[in-house]
C-alpha cells in the first residue's frame, strides 16, 4: 500500500486544503480561506491525509473567537476508501482532545441524487467507523421572492411589545417549528434557542410577531434581519393551525425591512413543517446531518503501520494551541 501521512496543517501551508478539488462545488458555504481570516479555521484544528503526494482526505474543525463550546467538525471531505478517512479522524481526535460532533453539510435531496449521494457516502461511512452516530438531520429552505399564499383571514399580527410577553409565550411552546442556527448558538454562547430565544435574539421585541385567534395569542415568530441572513430564527404555535398564517406574515416583515431572501432551518422529521414551508414558497439549500460522539467508538479497519500520524511533539503543541483559542 502506498505510504499514508496524516498530519495537521501547520501555519503557512493553508493552501494544501484547497488543493483538494472540492466535491460538492454545488454546495454553499464559507470557503477554507474565509474561515481562516475569521478565526473559526484554525491550521493546527486542520487535518489531511497525503498519499503519492496528493491530498485524498481533509477535515477542519470549526470554532468560532470568542464561543463557549467546542469545536466542531464542519469540513470533512475524503477521495479515498472510507478506511483512510476514519485514520484521519482517530488521529485527530487523539490530538484534539477527543471525538466532536461532526456536521455534515450535504446538498438539498441529497438521498435522490445519485452523483451527490456517491460522494458523501464515503466520508458518512469513514464518521461511523470513526465512532460517531447519526443522531438526526436538519433542513436549510430559503425562501427567495416567490409569491406568497393568501392569508386565511382567521387571524391578526401585531408586534411583541415586551421582552416577558415574549418569555411567556416561549415558555408554552413545547416544540418550536423553525430554530434558525441552532447550534450556532449553543456552541458559541452556550444559548438553548428553543427555551432562551432571547439571550440569543437581541433585537428589539418589535422583531417578533404575534399571532391572536379570537384575541388571544396563538403563536409567535422572532425574525432577524440584521443577521447574516435575513431568518426567521424561531416559530413557536400554541395553535399548528396558524403555521401557514404567521410563516407568511413573518416573511412579509422582513420583506418590508429589505430583505430579499429568508432563511429557515427546521429538522428533517418535521414532515408538517417541512410541507409548509414549501407551500409558503421556501426551497431546501442543504441539509446538515448530525453525527455525534458514541459512548464505545468502533475503531478503524485500516492496516497498523500502514500511515504516519503527527508525531506526539506535533500533537501536543496542537492541543495546547487548540485549548488557548
Amino acid at each position: 500500500m502506498t505510504e499514508l501521512v496524516i498530519r495537521p496543517l501547520v501555519a503557512g501551508e493553508e493552501q494544501l486544503f484547497d488543493s483538494m478539488p472540492d466535491p460538492l462545488p454545488q454546495l454553499r458555504q464559507v470557503g477554507y480561506a474565509d474561515g481562516i481570516a475569521a478565526g473559526g479555521f484554525r491550521p493546527e484544528r486542520t487535518w489531511i491525509a497525503i498519499r503519492a503526494g496528493r491530498v485524498v482526505a481533509r477535515a477542519a474543525w470549526a470554532l468560532p473567537p470568542g464561543a463557549v463550546g467546542a469545536p466542531w467538525l464542519d469540513r470533512f471531505d475524503l477521495d479515498a476508501e472510507p478506511e483512510v478517512g476514519a485514520a484521519l479522524l482517530h488521529a485527530a481526535h487523539e490530538a484534539l482532545g477527543g471525538p466532536a460532533v461532526y456536521y455534515a453539510a450535504v446538498p438539498a435531496h441529497w438521498r435522490r441524487r445519485a452523483d451527490v449521494f456517491a460522494v458523501v457516502t464515503a466520508p458518512m461511512a469513514a464518521a461511523r467507523l470513526a465512532g460517531l452516530i447519526e443522531r438526526g438531520e436538519r433542513l436549510r429552505f430559503s425562501w427567495a421572492g416567490t409569491p406568497l399564499p393568501a392569508a386565511s383571514g382567521r387571524y391578526t399580527f401585531r408586534p411583541a411589545t415586551h421582552t416577558a410577553e415574549i418569555n411567556a409565550l416561549v415558555a408554552r411552546v413545547a416544540e418550536p417549528d423553525v430554530l434558525t442556527g441552532a447550534e450556532t448558538a449553543r456552541t458559541v454562547a452556550g444559548v438553548d434557542l428553543a427555551t432562551d430565544p432571547l439571550a440569543w435574539l437581541t433585537g428589539p421585541p418589535e422583531d417578533w410577531r404575534i399571532a391572536l385567534g379570537a384575541g388571544e395569542p396563538v403563536g409567535l415568530a422572532g425574525t432577524a434581519g440584521h443577521a447574516c441572513y435575513p431568518q426567521l430564527a424561531y416559530l413557536g404555535l400554541l395553535d399548528p393551525a396558524a403555521r401557514s398564517d404567521l410563516l407568511a406574515e413573518a416573511v412579509r416583515v422582513l420583506v418590508s425591512g429589505g430583505a430579499h431572501e429568508v432563511v429557515a432551518d427546521v429538522d428533517a422529521h418535521r414532515v408538517g413543517v417541512v410541507a409548509e414551508l414549501e407551500r409558503t414558497g421556501f426551497r431546501q439549500l442543504r441539509a446538515r446531518v448530525a453525527f455525534e460522539p458514541a459512548a464505545h467508538p468502533s475503531r478503524s479497519t485500516i492496516a497498523p503501520g500502514s500511515f504516519i500520524a503527527a508525531n506526539d511533539e506535533t500533537a501536543r503543541a496542537s492541543m495546547g494551541d487548540a485549548s488557548a483559542g
